[in-house]
């Protein structure tokens, strides 16, 4: 992890190979970042559980476990908010199309709930490059 500074932003960066047991590296991550910003303990753990979601889901959905690809997680924190970037190496997807996990039919399913999670968890949610890259926002 490399950490710098730049224009009154501090930015945290993190590259790890499409593993699974790399996600295990993120709980480590987010709590240097959650300690270096001084986070409440509710925003540690929105940060934590989606920091891990969107590791996940560009892992396993966007670069397919590919061991030659990264993903690359950058944190950003300005006055006003963290700023959380993971970018994967995959084609993307359009976000507008996925199923709403809460519906009557889907209920029941395993997986598909951690775009849903993350948006209820982040103060701002977007995603970018065709969906190669997701911007979570939280307010400090």
């Amino acid at each position: 992890m490399s950490a710098a500074r730049k224009d009154n932003v501090s930015l945290f960066m993190l590259t790890i190979v499409s593993d699974p047991s790399n996600i295990s590296k993120i709980e480590p991550y987010a709590e240097r970042i959650a300690n270096e910003y001084q986070l409440c303990p509710e925003k540690r753990i929105n940060l934590l559980i989606s920091l891990t979601e969107a590791v996940t889901n560009a892992i396993i959905h966007g670069n397919k476990q590919d061991r030659s690809k990264f993903v690359k997680i950058q944190c950003a924190k300005t006055p006003r908010h963290l700023a959380v970037r993971v970018s994967d190496q995959g084609p993307g997807f359009n976000y507008a199309s996925l199923p709403d996990p809460t519906s009557p039919e889907r209920i029941c399913e395993c997986g598909g709930r951690g775009v849903y999670l993350m948006n209820q968890l982040c103060d701002q949610l977007q995603y970018k490059n065709g969906g190669t890259m997701v911007e979570m926002r939280f307010r400090t």
